[in-house]
């Protein structure tokens, strides 16, 4: 895998990451005042968002099962200390669907304890919570 990372031009804080297929994600210092795109650490909490919805959907469709609605709302909090990294995150994962609970806990079990290669790095050093929210109704596991 690799990225190719360059700054844009006329600009000292905002920097275009382009992947081998040639699809680019914009990035910005978020101190800035009106940032025009997401910060790297709002780049992390974006992309266990959607390794894990990408195992779950994938999870739960396996199972022949069909999600009308998925969303996840992440909350990342940061040491005030420097370096700033994640010292937790959690993830509220919203499923609509007729999809029975256990199956949508199992595939956020599955996801989160074993496929997610993003939680599974960041598990080393921040504490990673999840919870799940079925057709409106919280899900206690």
């Amino acid at each position: 895998m690799k990225i190719n990372l360059q700054k844009e031009n006329n600009s000292s804080t905002k920097f275009i990451a382009k992947n081998s297929k040639g699809h680019s994600v914009a990035m910005e210092n978020s101190s800035m005042e009106n940032p025009t795109a997401a910060s790297p650490m709002e780049l992390v909490l974006m992309a266990i968002a959607g390794c894990s919805s990408i195992d779950i959907v994938h999870i739960l469709e396996k199972q022949k099962l069909e999600i009308e609605h998925l969303e996840v709302n992440v909350n990342g909090t940061r040491r005030e200390e420097i370096p700033r990294y994640f010292t937790s995150i959690d993830l509220e994962v919203i499923i609509d669907g007729e999809i029975p609970a256990s199956k949508a806990l199992r595939a956020l079990d599955l996801s989160f304890g074993t496929y997610c290669s993003v939680s599974k790095m960041l598990e080393k050093s921040t504490k990673i919570t999840y919870s799940l929210v079925l057709n409106g109704e919280k899900v206690e596991k």
